[in-house]
């Protein structure tokens, strides 16, 4: 009974913490714009993230070591330098956007600017890691972004288009350069690199065996698929609404605002009540994942369930990433905007992140009898080249749209 607690309350809180600031602004944007159109991206991205989680997963129960570890012994010190720098580069950009996505629903709740908010936020947020149990962290905020299911029941109710799931082709006064941007932000939102190195170092902190693979395997396949529901809330209500009205969605406002027009206050409510939960739940993932990239690359002692004294350095990393992502949102810059650049970026080194587990997965030394099969390494491969390939479209779609203008 108590591991069918587990299974459920990890299913329930991959659901909740699948939706953070870069699946909202990528959905909300892309379904305003182009209709239900890049359904098949948010499809490509759930399988992606599930392929990539999966292998990071049951190579952390196998081995019973930390990624980074991991990467570090079998690419060679200087290749997971590169490794890391990009990771953590992208994991703080990302932990500045969901301060920024946390400050701006305060703001839709208060009416007070969300630059307010900010130092706040980052106060609860660095507070709440230090001396609130992680499962007692994960079950709030995990279950409470469960209210954006709202998003979903508005969709029927809103009734768009939903024949645009079958077209692959930009509507009237799009261009195909623009549909791809915003594919590339998609599907880079479905494959955040920090949703992985939180996965499994949690993982490691729960002293994950093989006998866990099971589990593992369940909070992925299940856990993602219907957490990524959520996000085609956002999308099918965008296009509801903004799509037949020419209209573009440039602020959380109006990528909440459909589920007030479905069900009134008590909708408007419970989806900012989701956001709220979500972004903050996926800033205590992104803060912890800044610290258990470094500390595991330098080979320090790291841990949410070490006491500070006992991991000093992991958490003075967390909370100077914590710092550095407030001192970037107080320079102004819009967090959707930021949002936006963060996402492009994070495909731009997703292959760096990716690559070395495909490459672990496969190696007999750490992994035995438990490496990829056919169809792990057949889907890994495929997504190798679709990652690359993003990868290099990422900034010449970029500039030529002048991001996706």
């Amino acid at each position: 009974m108590k591991r069918l607690l587990a299974v459920t309350l990890g299913i329930l809180t991959a659901i909740g913490g699948f939706v953070d600031i870069g699946d909202i602004v990528s959905t909300s944007e892309a379904g305003a714009r182009f209709g239900l159109s890049h359904t098949w991206v948010l499809l490509v991205g759930i399988v992606g993230i599930c392929v990539y989680a999966e292998m990071a997963g049951r190579v952390t129960a196998v081995s019973k070591r930390p990624v980074y570890d991991l990467i570090r012994e079998r690419l060679g010190p200087r290749i997971a330098l590169v490794n890391l720098l990009g990771a953590y580069a992208i994991t703080l950009l990302t932990l500045a956007a969901e301060i920024g996505g946390v400050a701006l629903a305060l703001q839709l709740l208060s009416g007070a600017p969300y630059l307010l908010w900010v130092p706040a936020v980052a106060l609860v947020l660095w507070l709440a890691l230090w001396r609130v149990k992680f499962s007692t962290l994960e079950r709030i905020f995990g279950l409470a972004g469960l209210s954006l299911v709202v998003l979903l029941i508005a969709a029927f109710k809103l009734q768009p288009d939903f024949s645009e799931m079958t077209k692959i082709v930009p509507p009237p006064g799009e261009n195909w350069p623009t549909y791809f941007f915003v594919a590339i932000a998609l599907f880079a939102s479905a494959m955040t690199p920090y949703e992985v190195f939180f996965f499994t170092s949690g993982g490691v902190e729960e002293r994950w065996t093989p006998r866990d693979l099971t589990l593992s395997r369940v909070n992925v396949f299940l856990g993602f698929p219907l957490g990524g529901l959520l996000a085609f809330g956002f999308l099918a209500t965008s296009a509801a609404v903004y799509e037949p009205l020419g209209m573009r969605v440039d602020t959380l406002g109006q990528a909440v605002l459909p589920a007030g027009l479905a069900f009134g206050q008590i909708g408007l409510g419970l989806v900012i009540l989701g956001v709220f939960a979500a972004t903050f739940g996926a800033a205590m993932e992104t803060s912890l994942s800044a610290g258990y990239t470094v500390a595991q690359y330098f080979g320090w002692s790291w841990g949410k369930y070490l006491r500070p004294k006992q991991a000093a350095r992991f958490h003075t990393v967390v909370l100077v990433s914590i710092l550095l992502a407030v001192a970037a949102l107080l320079t102004t810059i819009d967090p959707v905007q930021l949002t936006e650049y963060m996402l492009i970026f994070s495909a731009i080194v997703l292959p760096l992140t990716y690559l070395p587990i495909l490459v672990i997965a496969n190696d007999r030394g750490y992994l035995g009898d438990r490496v990829n099969g056919r169809l792990a390494n057949t889907l890994g491969v495929i997504y190798l080249f679709v990652i690359l390939a993003a990868a290099v479209a990422a900034v010449p779609i970029m500039i030529l749209t002048g991001m996706g203008g």
